[in-house]
């Protein structure tokens, strides 16, 4: 265990048996609250901006609104980072973004993000001052400081470029291979 070389599709293309068993060692109440997320993920001693981020990931994947992550949750949210259709993909970045929720993202809500998700991967190949920027630059043809989700995913499309950098910064495999793997995969 510990192998992060893991294919995550061929993990993913297990048997669904398999899956939940994976996913009842880790809860075996068959939820997964915000705290035991935390704790699955070794996260400790984080920034509060990264500690908002993963609260924010939590919420994005309880598609319900209870406070858990139960299986259909999980297994929704792994196979969206995995197979999800590249819309898919920028409406759930959207959905994380928008931290306000008020149905438009800013370069504050976006820098916070993306910071966050460097203090979490330890991956600090990209400023993120300098990916906002960049993202505002070519996408917020308006000039209105913030983006709808249209404009956010017409954008994003638009320039493989700032998609490149959103699959980089966005990419948490790293997060996954951990779950998948269990606890006793942490080193």
């Amino acid at each position: 265990m510990g192998n992060h070389g893991s294919n995550l599709d061929d993990i993913l293309a297990e048997d669904m048996h398999h899956w939940y068993n994976k996913f009842m060692k880790e809860s075996p109440s068959g939820l997964i609250t915000l705290f035991e997320l935390k704790a699955i993920l070794g996260l400790k001693g984080m920034s509060e901006n990264a500690n908002s981020y993963v609260d924010q990931v939590f919420f994005t994947f309880d598609m319900d609104g209870d406070g858990y992550i139960d299986f259909v949750e999980y297994i929704a949210a792994v196979s969206l980072m995995l197979k999800g259709e590249i819309n898919q993909k920028l409406k759930w970045y959207f959905k994380l973004f928008d931290q306000d929720g008020n149905g438009k993202i800013d370069k504050d809500e976006l820098e916070t993000i993306f910071s966050a998700i460097q203090d979490i991967t330890r991956n600090r190949d990209i400023d993120p001052e300098e990916i906002v920027s960049l993202i505002f630059e070519r996408i917020d043809v308006k000039g209105e400081g913030e983006l709808t989700l249209e404009e956010f995913i017409e954008g994003a499309k638009d320039h493989e470029d700032i998609m490149d950098m959103l699959k980089k910064m966005m990419d948490l495999t790293p997060v996954l291979v951990i779950i998948v793997e269990g606890r006793a995969g942490i080193k």
